[in-house]
């Protein structure tokens, strides 16, 4: 993968892999494994945020944490999309948040936090919104790759040893599932905001000590409840279509061929689902015509497949903040 942008260059697609690996790290650290100063590395950061979306935010994994995942796919009446989705990208249950199909769907992620919170969402607002017309919802199942997993990892941007030299320092084992507690939330609410806040802002924002704090944290990366992870508008590195991919398959070739596309370069997202399609995946590819390349080469050749429906983004609403930064 190479920089194709006017404004952004290699280091640039260096950092950001960086980040993807370890989001928390220091200016000083990164700036060690790339070989330049942490000054530069804060330049390129604030860059990246103001021209390139960039935004570094904590995850709750609701693979890891055993709750409810969805992706719903609404169709509505023409003009009345944006609007929708502006109104859903407000929610905090939800992740992203695209419009595809010409403007008259919105395809979005949800992680509802209760079931009374899910009902509330797919049997009470969305069938009574009147400009709504069809609600498909798939509830996710197995993720095959995504969350802790970044995109640019496929494409080997730093080498083995940059890799380990950035990786977060060994944490402690934890006994138990994931769990996110109550008293977590203050300090919660200040990464999924911004993932590099520093030790003493969190220590404000929860009344705890420092040390409290370092320990905590620590504990929910290890447990896998919560990671960092990072967002950017991906025209920057060159690759501005994105679509999402409906793909059914024979059941006793639905892990197969999930671990397949897992790791194609294309798929930056991969689950197993239960809904109209039992697997969704995001393609993200430098043109329509490599779209088409991928979807008739790669994906068509999987044996097990017999349908693919795709869904070209129009416009992300909403990745894992909002707003979005204005282009």
């Amino acid at each position: 993968m190479r920089m194709e942008s006017d404004t952004f260059d290699e280091l640039d697609l260096r950092l950001l892999d960086a980040l993807e690996i370890n989001g928390r790290a220091s200016f000083s650290r990164i700036g060690a494994v790339l070989g330049v100063s942490d000054q530069t590395v804060a330049r390129r950061y604030r860059r990246l945020c103001d021209e390139g979306g960039l935004r570094v935010v904590a995850v709750r994994d609701a693979e890891r944490l055993g709750e409810d995942y969805w992706t719903l796919r609404l169709r509505c009446v023409p003009d009345s999309a944006p609007a929708i989705a502006e109104a859903l990208a407000k929610r905090p249950d939800t992740n992203w948040i695209g419009l595809a199909a010409g403007g008259t769907e919105i395809i979005f992620g949800t992680r509802p936090r209760s079931p009374g919170d899910r009902d509330d969402l797919l049997l009470g607002k969305l069938p009574r919104t009147p400009r709504v017309l069809e609600i498909h919802a798939h509830q996710i199942l197995h993720r095959f790759y995504g969350g802790p997993s970044g995109w640019l990892r496929k494409f080997a941007v730093l080498d083995d040893d940059e890799v380990a030299a950035l990786r977060p320092d060994p944490r402690p084992a934890t006994s138990g599932p994931a769990r996110i507690e109550p008293e977590d939330e203050p300090l919660l609410a200040v990464l999924e905001r911004e993932g590099r806040a520093t030790y003493p802002r969190l220590q404000r924002a929860t009344g705890r000590s420092e040390s409290a704090v370092k320990r905590r944290l620590a504990a929910l990366f290890a447990s896998g409840a919560v990671y960092v992870d990072v967002e950017y508008r991906s025209e920057i590195l060159g690759y501005p279509t994105a679509a999402v991919l409906w793909i059914t398959t024979s059941p006793a070739a639905l892990h197969r061929v999930g671990e397949a596309l897992a790791a194609h370069d294309e798929i930056a997202h991969a689950a197993a689902t239960a809904g109209p399609s039992n697997i969704i995946a995001t393609a993200v590819v430098r043109s329509t015509a490599d779209l088409y390349a991928y979807l008739s080469g790669p994906l068509g050749r999987l044996e097990g497949v017999q349908h693919v429906e795709a869904s070209p983004f129009l416009r992300r609403v909403k990745q894992l903040t909002y707003p979005i930064p204005a282009r």
